[in-house]
């Protein structure tokens, strides 16, 4: 019996909470206004049905008075024709619509009473009903608004997620693009230096080393030439001084 109103509690308190999350308090505020003005309206009729039984009851009351006056009348010409029982019936019947006279002025005094109650019930409510609105329209327009905010914020509090997110990204691709400089420099100075084979070449390593050190070579044999060049030339320079100095007299000599 425990678990069963367990189950129960936890169905009711998660059903309270689906509702509280699906209901709309605009919606909810305008279904009461729509009720109210319901039990207004049944209000306003009762009034009218109260004012209507009251002019019924004084119309019966006009038509009274005027066969009691009526009656009068012809008590008053029997007697004149010495007629004395027709007279007494007459009033007899005059003193019958007397009594029914006091019964409506009863009941229509009933029913004034009840007719100005349900007036000013109608007027109250119709007041609340006035206010009601007033007060709905106002926290209808304080909810949208506060509803905007909360989107407003959720889209900007999206926003700086997604910037972060990007940001993110931006910091991967800038990583990326330095590594991808990095590998491509260092396969650059590879290839140079002929640790790897430059797949877009036509010799293979080997061909490239012979190569380099043919290049090698004739650099040895141009700078060997160029040296000997510069030292014939030192040579014939330092042979031309001294005949020069062998055929010129000396100073003592001319004098």
């Amino acid at each position: 019996m425990g678990i069963m109103k367990r189950i129960s509690t936890i169905f009711q308190a998660k059903t309270n909470a689906a509702l509280n999350k699906a209901e709309d308090p605009r919606q909810t505020l305008d279904l009461s206004y729509e009720q109210q003005l319901d039990n207004l309206t049944k209000v306003k009729r009762a009034v009218a049905d109260v004012a209507t039984a009251r002019k019924r009851v004084e119309i019966q009351a006009e038509q009274l008075k005027t066969q009691g006056d009526k009656l009068a009348e012809q008590a008053k010409t029997a007697l004149g024709q010495n007629n004395e029982p027709l007279a007494r019936e007459a009033l007899s019947r005059r003193q019958a619509i007397t009594v029914q006279l006091a019964d409506l002025e009863t009941q229509h005094a009933t029913i004034v009473d009840q007719e100005q109650k349900l007036t000013d019930t109608a007027q109250r409510l119709q007041n609340q009903v006035e206010a009601f609105r007033t007060k709905k329209e106002t926290i209808k327009a304080t909810y949208t608004a506060a509803e905007a905010s909360a989107h407003i914020s959720e889209a900007v509090s999206g926003i700086s997620t997604s910037m972060g997110d990007a940001g993110a990204a931006m910091q991967r691709a800038q990583d990326k693009v330095a590594e991808m400089q990095a590998r491509s420099g260092a396969l650059d100075e590879l290839l140079a230096s002929g640790a790897l084979t430059d797949l877009s070449s036509t010799n293979d390593d080997i061909q490239a080393q012979l190569d380099k050190a043919k290049g090698t070579s004739d650099i040895d044999a141009q700078l060997a030439a160029l040296k000997s060049q510069v030292g014939a030339t030192s040579e014939l320079a330092a042979g031309e001084g001294t005949t020069t100095a062998d055929v010129a007299p000396r100073a003592d000599e001319v004098n």
